[in-house]
């Protein structure tokens, strides 16, 4: 789709061109197989249901915008398409440019006679067009394989498929590479209406893009549900995706805003606390064997493991003690905590007390796999044995401070920690973020729930 700007809707890029632009660029390469298909209203109803249409619809490398529903669609994005590229206003500037360049075109499609009734047409509006071929649309799975031959014995430059939708995009898509021309569409109703066969809305009815409606006058019977429920059905749908895009557009720009102040505060955090770090590093080196820093893997957003630093505050046997340990929380729930807990080193109870031991996680926040306000980072263990409902925590990125560290932090259970951590992930915000950020430094200084 290189050839043309596009713009998505319903997940796909569809072209944004004016009707000579389009042309040009269907027209450009000789000698390069490509594939174009219309996309109105039905069709678009059609690719939410049809999952061999969906497929046929991924393969297609330009996706033109046919009727006013898709300008519709785009409207309620706040998007706009440079025209609407129908089938039915394309066939005759493609006709015409198709017969200045020189190429040849293969009808094939609709009811015996029609496709050729259209190419003499097409002839009479576009002087010089030479015509590969034509061939009526009506074959079993055995003709296939003559058909294609046929095709390709043309010398055809472009095929136009009429076989409807979603049958020709799906028998595009499975052919496409036994065919030799250089530009396969499917074209669906145009060979009917070129053909004289079905008269086309008068001009008043296109303008006020309500060709549907003459279609309907026309056919009741046979159009009935596709108009009438189908549009309904589409409105509903282009509503929908909406929706979701601005909220889509919504949430990237939070996680944008919630990114910048993570920086920020790091940063400005990292700077203004590297004194009382270095200062820490040596008090932990001087009193203790070991590391300075403890490096342990957590589990954060979305179930996703990294490495989270702390300054060390326990002895080197830690880890090896911990099961020994378990019965002695003084926490409830499955997180391990304990007033006591002999493994701690006397510099490592004032650090936890104070939350210096917390600090270097700022590294972890300018690593963009922490946050400076979130949900606590979880150990592995801790998920492993979560009940399906508590896997909503692992929603968000976690972070040095939450609801939990400004509400009581190893004193609150489980329970009560993960209501406030899904409570924090539905309300997130920058304005809450700044609030918890004011709150942590009343509770770092009041060191409650701090062992």
């Amino acid at each position: 789709m290189d050839a043309f700007k596009t713009i998505s809707l319903f997940g796909l890029p569809i072209v944004s061109a004016t009707q000579m632009e389009a042309v040009g660029g269907l027209l450009s390469a000789r000698h390069e197989k490509r594939t174009a298909a219309f996309l109105n209203a039905h069709c678009m109803n059609t690719h939410k249901e049809d999952a061999s249409y969906r497929w046929a619809i991924s393969k297609a490398d330009y996706l033109l915008p046919d009727g006013s529903g898709m300008k519709l669609a785009a409207k309620l994005q706040k998007k706009s398409f440079e025209a609407n590229l129908n089938g039915t206003d394309l066939f005759v500037p493609l006709c015409t440019e198709a017969a200045r360049l020189g190429r040849s075109i293969y009808f094939f499609g609709s009811q015996d006679g029609v496709a050729e009734a259209a190419a003499n047409r097409a002839c009479e509006m576009a002087p010089g067009l030479k015509i590969a071929g034509t061939r009526h649309g009506y074959f079993d799975k055995d003709s296939e394989a003559s058909i294609i031959a046929a095709i390709n014995r043309s010398g055809a430059d472009i095929v136009l498929v009429a076989l409807g939708v979603p049958m020709q995009d799906v028998w595009i898509a499975r052919n496409r590479h036994k065919l030799d021309a250089a530009l396969v569409m499917g074209v669906g109703a145009q060979f009917d209406f070129w053909s004289g066969r079905m008269t086309r809305a008068p001009l008043v009815f296109r303008k006020a893009g309500c060709e549907w409606v003459w279609r309907l006058m026309m056919e009741p019977r046979r159009m009935a549900k596709r108009y009438l429920l189908g549009n309904v059905r589409f409105v509903i749908n282009a509503y929908r995706e909406a929706r979701a895009v601005r909220a889509g557009a919504s949430a990237a720009a939070r996680v944008r805003g919630k990114r910048l102040l993570d920086i920020a505060v790091a940063s400005s955090a990292l700077i203004m606390l590297s004194p009382l770090m270095a200062g820490t590093a040596l008090a932990v080196a001087a009193t203790s064997r070991g590391p300075v820093f403890f490096r342990q893997v957590r589990v954060g957003e979305n179930g996703k493991c990294f490495t989270m630093y702390k300054f060390r505050s326990m002895y080197r046997d830690a880890e090896a003690r911990r099961a020994a340990l378990l019965a002695t929380s003084d926490r409830e729930g499955i997180c391990f905590k304990s007033r006591k807990d002999p493994r701690i080193t006397p510099v490592g109870r004032i650090m936890r007390k104070l939350s210096i031991d917390e600090l270097p996680q700022l590294l972890n926040v300018l690593k963009g796999n922490m946050s400076i306000v979130g949900p606590r980072p979880a150990l592995p263990q801790e998920v492993a044995a979560y009940a399906p409902e508590a896997m909503s925590r692992l929603a968000a990125k976690p972070g040095i401070t939450g609801l939990w560290q400004v509400s009581g932090r190893a004193e609150i259970g489980f329970e009560r920690m993960l209501q406030m951590d899904n409570a924090y992930i539905r309300s997130r915000s920058i304005v809450l973020d700044l609030t918890i950020i004011a709150l942590t430094v009343r509770a770092v200084f009041s060191g409650r729930g701090a062992y």
